[in-house]
């Protein structure tokens, strides 16, 4: 094995811990939600970012420097009410052939 191969195994079994760990805390803070009678979850796209195809939404970095790359544009997001660079997602079924 060679070790750019053992550092792509290790890597990506770091990845899958990672995102366990997250959908552990998920599933944690939603029954906390429900027995607090909170009914669904704030979403966490920005709302100006909804249906945007340069939405990208995946935190980088380890805590306490973790910080979520919103899109290309804005990588913090776009404050205003409509933003310059906003364009619509293509559906997947549409591009499909």
């Amino acid at each position: 094995m060679s070790a750019f191969h053992a550092f792509d195994a290790a890597n990506c079994q770091y990845r899958r811990a990672d995102h366990a760990r997250w959908h552990r805390l998920q599933s944690k803070r939603h029954i906390l939600r429900s027995q607090l009678g909170f009914r669904q979850a704030t979403p966490s796209r920005l709302e100006v970012c909804s249906g945007c195809a340069h939405y990208h939404g995946i935190a980088y970095g380890q805590p306490p420097l973790r910080a979520i790359l919103v899109c290309g544009f804005h990588p913090q997001g776009w404050d205003g009410q409509h933003c310059p660079d906003w364009t619509a997602m293509e559906v997947a079924s549409a591009t499909r052939q």
